[in-house]
């Protein structure tokens, strides 16, 4: 069964080491596992205003690098052949964005495509090292212009990041205390509800962890997802969910 439930939420100021902007426009489409189910296309389609074989794709799959044998799922997912549709939906076009690569290239490489694509696809991973290179990259700072018209579908740590909350699986060299989100939108995902490869994501032991953060959390299995149209929020769901309130200070 489909369950939808709309909410507004206070939009955050963007900060980066360049700018401060009022994060108003954007269309996100959050998922934990990607496109899962015929309500989750729909709202896909929904934020494109037109079919996805009219449409142009990004995939950034930087964040499955930390993790254990990201090399492999990059490639499973670039050919469908692991998890839900993501890469494989049928897109007019379908680029690969590695972040990793973009320090050490003239942005004129890369910008001219970043700008003319309609969607870009992130995937998931591990949310510090993602975060890192969405900073070093240059991409953390050209997103708040982006979002004004690309459409940004994230996939587990790829949808976490654009949170309050991230985490990190530790598989990398980067210091401890780096960003492990760019708190984009004011209110926390935790994926993978209930899944059975992770027995540590049970409804229990998600509640205690979201009861300690001072922001809104979203429980969501693999048949949910969040839809983010400027200050609105919708649950877009066949599957388990739940909103836990935030802390009290």
């Amino acid at each position: 069964m489909q369950q939808q439930l709309v909410f507004t939420f206070k939009t955050l100021n963007f900060h980066t080491s360049d700018c401060i902007i009022e994060e108003k426009f954007m269309k996100l489409l959050l998922t934990s596992a990607g496109i899962s189910n015929p309500s989750i296309r729909n709202a896909l389609v929904e934020l494109l205003g037109k079919p996805i074989a009219e449409a142009s794709a990004l995939f950034i799959p930087t964040a499955i690098y930390g993790i254990h044998n990201g090399g492999d799922i990059v490639r499973r997912v670039i050919c469908g052949s692991l998890g839900d549709p993501f890469c494989d939906l049928g897109w007019r076009s379908l680029g690969l964005l590695e972040l990793t690569a973009l320090p050490s290239i003239k942005q004129e490489l890369w910008i001219e495509m970043l700008h003319e694509t309609d969607v870009l696809l992130v995937g998931g991973g591990d949310c510090q090292y993602l975060t890192h290179w969405m900073q070093q990259s240059g991409l953390a700072v050209l997103l708040p212009s982006l979002l004004n018209k690309t459409i940004y579908v994230g996939l587990s740590a790829g949808s976490m990041i654009m949170t309050r909350y991230g985490t990190t699986y530790s598989h990398h060299t980067l210091p401890a205390e780096n960003d492990k989100c760019l708190s984009i939108v004011d209110f926390a995902i935790h994926p993978h509800l209930d899944h059975e490869q992770f027995p540590e994501n049970s409804m229990e032991n998600y509640e205690k962890l979201a009861a300690t953060l001072f922001m809104p959390s979203y429980l969501i299995d693999d048949q949910t997802a969040i839809k983010v149209v400027d200050n609105k929020i919708e649950v877009v769901s066949e599957g388990n969910w739940k909103l836990v309130k935030p802390r009290s200070n």
